[in-house]
């Protein structure tokens, strides 16, 4: 199964349909609710929610979800029935398929309703598709339409002393540029707060849009990254890393120990990450999709952001 533990819960709604032929006495079948079975249209439709809250189990790589709405309704013709199934989540992928699975359960569930009253020929499903879905990297972007300049400043007196190498820095200046950031700076200091003072104050006058600082949030004696930044924003935006500390909490239980603080210095979007390599990667899966609305709708975007972040 795909890994999807770095992924965000988001709303996630899916649409499927698809298209039983059948011939008109049978659709009055339909419309009446008169077979030997029951009524095929109320049967069909529990049909595809039970469908819909099992295909975990049905289709061999699909993640298990939590379905917290599923529907089937019906458009009848004079010699067909489209079938339209609807499944909502809160999770880390999609519904597609328990939708499609929805759909395609309620029509075969028809079908064997139906095929007393019809020849083989009569009957046919055909037109399963997807017509919509809402949610994830389809809805919330986590690339930029165009580049936008970043500079990652890892805060680190071993890194800067060469006695280990950096692995949170690099990875979130490679998720930086595969997100479309450029240029991007990178920039390993060590845990001096006149330094970073220096340099956040360059990168602000320089307008760089987005700086990410990496570590130096815990509660060491050290740690002088947030009591740096923190009086330099203009703006703060709690939102941010309380985003990434609910998601990286749900990943191991210390992330609620990280300081970290996010806003406007000036232009500048300021975040400040953790140092692990985990810490800084959880920060960034939470909080890409937010920082590309963010930038393109905020400040330098030219647009107010809104309430939840929507576009007005």
């Amino acid at each position: 199964m795909k890994d999807v533990s770095q992924k965000p819960d988001s709303k996630r709604v899916a649409r499927a349909t698809a298209t039983l032929h059948a011939p008109a006495h049978c659709i009055a079948l339909l419309r009446s609710g008169d077979t030997e079975k029951g009524d095929p249209l109320k049967t069909a439709r529990v049909a595809g929610i039970l469908a819909a809250k099992r295909t975990d189990e049905l289709i061999p790589l699909c993640h298990p979800l939590p379905i917290y709405r599923a529907d089937v309704t019906y458009e009848l013709a004079d010699s067909s029935v489209r079938i339209i199934a609807e499944v909502e989540t809160i999770g880390p992928t999609g519904v597609e398929m328990e939708a499609l699975t929805a759909a395609s359960l309620a029509a075969l569930t028809l079908y064997d309703m139906l095929k007393p009253y019809a020849e083989p020929e009569e009957l046919h499903i055909e037109d399963c598709r997807l017509e919509r879905k809402l949610g994830g990297k389809s809805h919330y972007r986590r690339t930029l339409a165009q580049p936008r300049s970043a500079a990652v400043l890892v805060l680190s007196d071993t890194v800067a002393s060469g006695a280990k190498p950096d692995t949170a820095g690099t990875y979130v200046r490679d998720a930086l540029e595969a997100a479309g950031f450029s240029p991007i700076e990178y920039t390993v200091l060590p845990d001096d707060a006149h330094v970073l003072g220096g340099a956040l104050r360059t990168l602000r006058e320089r307008k760089v849009e987005l700086v990410i600082t990496v570590g130096g949030t815990g509660l060491g004696p050290r740690d002088i990254t947030v009591d740096t930044v923190k009086p330099m924003l203009d703006v703060e935006i709690p939102g941010i890393m309380e985003a990434a500390r609910a998601f990286g909490q749900q990943r191991m239980p210390f992330a609620m120990l990280s300081r970290g603080v996010a806003g406007y210095a000036g232009d500048t979007l300021v975040l400040t990450f953790p140092g692990s390599r985990g810490g800084a990667s959880e920060s960034l899966a939470a909080t890409l999709p937010g920082l590309v609305h963010l930038l393109e709708t905020g400040r330098s975007g030219g647009r107010h952001p809104g309430g939840y972040g929507e576009a007005p």
